[in-house]
């Protein structure tokens, strides 16, 4: 009995130690950078009803090449692809929510950049040989994939500004 006591008395300290062990000092973290500033691009009101107001963004994501993927009544997602150059791939990831507020309508719009590098690989085969050692012979065949490389929400004031007001020349 104290033989078990003992040993769950170590565990609890090796557990206590290991958690308040201090974090490593140059890992940045992204949302020590969040500010929940109440001036926020994503969002922009209107006077007409949500469900107007979200086919009203719909209709301007559609002028501008987005590909709808789901839509509701008070929601739409949509996608857009890029290739800025032969081996990166980038797509943007638009979401659009548009909530009552009062008589009118407020509108969040959220878009994410996920970008796609082309890398390539070659392929080896290993030999081993007695007396010899081992020996890498490359195979002669190699290939090429998209990597994901990042995804980020876009934050530009002036990217949303551009979409909202093309939004409202949709509304009827």
């Amino acid at each position: 009995m104290q033989r078990r006591s003992a040993l769950v008395a170590s565990l609890a300290i090796v557990l206590l130690a290991a958690c308040s062990s201090a974090p490593k000092k140059n890992k940045e973290l992204a949302y020590h950078a969040e500010s929940f500033n109440p001036d926020s691009p994503f969002e922009m009101s209107f006077e007409q009803a949500p469900a107007a107001v979200c086919d009203a963004g719909r209709r301007a994501l559609l002028s501008q090449g987005y590909v709808i993927e789901e839509i509701k009544p008070d929601w739409v997602k949509a996608r857009k692809f890029f290739q800025p150059n032969s081996s990166v791939h980038v797509q943007i990831n638009f979401t659009l929510s548009c909530l009552t507020e009062g008589e009118g309508a407020e509108v969040f719009a959220n878009a994410r950049e996920v970008r796609d590098e082309l890398k390539s690989t070659s392929s080896n085969a290993g030999v081993s040989v007695a007396g010899i050692g081992s020996v890498n012979l490359p195979l002669g065949t190699s290939g090429a994939s998209l990597v994901k490389v990042g995804e980020e929400t876009i934050t530009d004031s002036e990217f949303y500004g551009r979409f909202f007001a093309l939004m409202q020349t949709f509304i009827r």
